[in-house]
Order: structure tokens, then C-alpha cells, then sequence
């Protein structure tokens, strides 16, 4: 396996794939007809000189040029050709009954009356919640990513459909950020080059039992949580160039009653959270995982060594036997979707989360795959029915733990009748 290019190597593809983004831009993708919501995310890039190559000033670009003679005219300084390009992303504020409190995120929110269309979201939403402006003329608006509709219980409810943005700061100083207590615990500088490694794959474990328990209680989750384990996402884990905390947020010191937790309000803390002790907690490891992963993997696959698709592993069970189940329903449904995302083309949609389903149409590329909409960017052709087969794994794995503990069950009674 290759591993991440040079700087400035990646400097220079990067420039490449960005002005590819801006000559094609991805198709509006209405919302569908029992879905009212539009959310923008924004994923906000800069370059960050290096020490050999540090600028004596900063020369700023014309604004009034075409975008793409603005991103020729920068990437032709020698300290952005020297330089690191990193991406922001912000580690959400810990909000009680917030399902992705402590969780990592692009800036971004849903669409208001307000905004004229999906980009003028992200650029608010990013002002709102970081303080940056991404309208000044040291910021490139360069073009979208796929649209895709964002569903929850495994692709059968439509949520809101997700729009995400690039631009890129042309600043070679750090951008001052305002952080918002309320949405935003701290932002992250991380480059390109830790999100392209291989050696910080890693996976995120979830609880899934309220999927199938959600009026069941703690037993009934805790019974089902023994059943079928956690469920492992995914991720990469970040490793941040630079760091800004919102030091305003409650829990950011410690006061004096923060371990004086009883053992029981612990216990129940594990039995209905992830397996992390506090999700918002400080300790809590930054990883890139689920929606916003997905958002990046084709994005990623775009620069060297384009392997961000290749490495993806698909999501699956912590017990043994319904992790063998699930690999035998599904072993041919991975190898003939690995065949048709060999076809796909160079830029392509992106997909799916653990927590959430994404599908996207993208009418371009449709035909190169089949006429199934959403079907033609990578993630989206590899999880193309996978979920149904876990479905369908999960039924057979409790029809099979049935049998087990009925046949365990008649032989107890066996042994103790001939004692007897």
C-alpha cells in the first residue's frame, strides 16, 4: 500500500480535484415528498505553510477573476506548493439528549426561511457556530459534493437532505474562530495527509439495541445488547495540527462534584450510552466516523494514494456468531458491489453512515452503474442492499440462538430427569 504523498505532491492534486469539483458541480437533489428539511454542512479547507517555506506576506487574490484563474494564481505561490493542507472540522457541545453530543462534525445546520438557497445555510451556519465568513475575499467558494438524502432505521424514514459545500481560505495565517458555547466544544485543524493514512484506520463502537427496543426500557436493552453485542463503524482517527477549545462551555473545568457519581448512575450510564462513559466527555477520542465520513471517502479517494474507498471496512457485530452470520449472507452481495464500484468514475457521490442511510442521484453516472437512483458513487455501490442482508442476518442469528437455547435447555432437562 502506497502511503500519503509529500506535501507537495498533495498540494498539487489538491488543486487539481478542486478545480474538477468547480467545472462540474453535482446535481440539486430535491427532497422527497414526506420530507420538508434541507441541512448544508460546510467543509472548510486551508494550507499551512511549513517552516522552510514560510510566506514574508500574504498576497491576496483577486476576487473579481474567474474561480478557476483564483485557485491557479494561489497554488502557484511556493509556499502553498510547500505547503500542508488540512481541512476544519468542530467537536459538538455536550447537550443532554443529544444523540451526537462529543461527536465529531463539519459546521453546519439546517436550512432556514431565510437563507436564498443551501449555500447560504452553510456559510451562515459556519459564521454562527465557528465565526468564520466565508464570503470575504480571502475564501474561495469552490462547489459542492453530492446531495444526498440522509434516512434513519437503516434507509426507510427520510430525515432531511444534506448539502455539503467546500470552500477553501486562502489566508496563510490561522483564521480567528468564535465558537459557539451552545453548538460547538472545540474546532480541529486536521491534514489531509492523517486522513488519507492508512495507520489511523480504526473503528467506532455503537449501540444499536434502541433501534429495536425503543419503548422496551434499560432490561429489555440490556437483553438485547447481549444478544447482538455493539455494532462496529468505520472511522479514522484524527489527529488534529491545531486546536481551538470553547473554554466557556459548562464542563470544560472540572468542578468539585464531577466524580462523585454513584455506582449505580455509572452502571446505568454504560447500559444506555455508547461505550464510552460520556459521550461529551473531554476524553472522549476525536474520530471521524458515520455521515461525516461518508461525506469525505469519495472526496478522499480523489487524492493520492486514492485508496480512502479501498480501506473502507463494512459495518458488522461484535458477537461472534451474528458477525460469522452476517459475513456469510453478505459475502457475494460484497463481492459483486466491490465489482461495480471498480466502474465508478473519478468524482463521484458519497454515502452512508452507521447511524444514518445517504443516497444521492446523480444522473451523470447513473448509467455507468444500473438505473437504481443513488446507486453510482462508491459507498453508495458498496452498501447497495447491505443492510437488508444484516436485516435478514439478524433473523437468522436469533432463529439460531433460539435453537441453541432450546436444544441447551432440553438436554438440562435430560440430565437431571435420568438423575432424578
Amino acid at each position: 500500500m502506497k502511503n500519503s504523498p509529500l506535501h507537495s505532491e498533495l498540494s498539487h492534486h489538491l488543486h487539481g480535484v478542486l478545480t474538477e469539483l468547480h467545472r462540474r458541480p453535482y446535481p440539486h437533489v430535491p427532497n422527497p415528498p414526506s420530507c420538508t428539511k434541507r441541512a448544508s454542512v460546510a467543509l472548510i479547507i486551508r494550507i499551512k505553510p511549513t517552516y522552510e517555506h514560510w510566506p514574508s506576506f500574504t498576497s491576496l487574490v483577486d476576487q473579481s477573476l474567474p474561480i478557476e484563474q483564483r485557485l491557479d494564481e494561489f497554488f502557484a505561490q511556493p509556499w502553498v506548493q510547500h505547503g500542508d493542507p488540512e481541512v476544519l472540522f468542530i467537536k459538538r457541545a455536550s447537550r443532554v439528549g443529544d444523540r451526537w453530543t462529543g461527536h465529531v462534525a463539519l459546521p453546519g445546520g439546517k436550512r432556514d426561511p431565510e437563507d436564498v438557497d443551501d449555500r447560504a445555510a452553510a456559510i451562515r451556519e459556519a459564521s454562527e457556530e465557528i465565526g468564520l465568513d466565508l464570503t470575504t475575499e480571502d475564501c474561495i467558494s469552490i462547489g459542492n459534493l453530492p446531495e444526498r438524502v440522509v434516512t434513519t432505521s437503516w434507509g426507510s424514514v427520510p430525515l432531511m437532505v444534506l448539502c455539503p459545500f467546500v470552500f477553501l481560505t486562502t489566508r496563510s495565517d490561522s483564521p480567528t474562530l468564535q465558537l459557539q458555547p451552545t453548538e460547538v466544544a472545540s474546532t480541529h485543524w486536521i491534514p489531509l495527509r492523517a486522513l488519507l493514512s492508512r495507520s489511523l484506520r480504526t473503528v467506532e463502537y455503537v449501540d444499536v439495541s434502541q433501534r429495536f427496543t425503543k419503548q422496551g426500557g434499560l432490561f429489555t436493552r440490556l437483553a438485547v445488547r447481549s444478544l447482538v453485542g455493539w455494532m462496529e463503524f468505520p472511522a479514522v482517527r484524527l489527529l488534529p495540527s491545531e486546536t481551538v477549545q470553547c473554554t466557556s462551555i459548562p464542563g470544560f473545568i472540572p468542578d468539585e462534584h464531577s466524580g462523585s457519581t454513584s455506582l449505580l448512575q455509572r452502571f446505568k450510564s454504560w447500559c444506555v450510552n455508547n461505550n464510552h462513559a460520556e459521550s461529551g466527555d473531554a476524553t472522549r477520542p476525536l474520530l471521524l466516523w458515520g455521515l461525516t465520513l461518508g461525506i469525505f471517502a469519495d472526496f478522499l479517494d480523489m487524492l493520492p494514494p486514492h485508496t480512502a474507498v479501498q480501506l473502507y471496512r463494512y459495518p458488522t457485530f461484535t458477537a461472534p456468531d451474528l458477525r460469522f452470520i452476517s459475513g456469510i449472507l453478505t459475502y457475494h452481495l460484497r463481492k459483486y458491489n466491490s465489482k461495480k464500484a471498480s466502474m465508478s468514475i473519478h468524482i463521484s457521490d458519497t454515502a452512508v453512515d452507521g447511524e444514518a442511510t445517504v443516497t444521492t442521484s446523480n444522473g451523470s453516472n447513473q448509467a455507468l452503474i444500473d438505473n437504481t437512483p443513488g446507486n453510482s458513487y462508491a459507498l453508495g455501490i458498496l452498501l447497495h442492499g447491505y443492510y437488508d442482508r444484516l436485516r435478514t442476518a439478524i433473523w437468522v442469528f436469533l432463529a439460531w440462538r433460539m435453537a441453541l437455547g432450546s436444544a441447551a435447555a432440553v438436554t438440562a432437562w435430560r440430565f437431571y430427569s435420568r438423575r432424578s
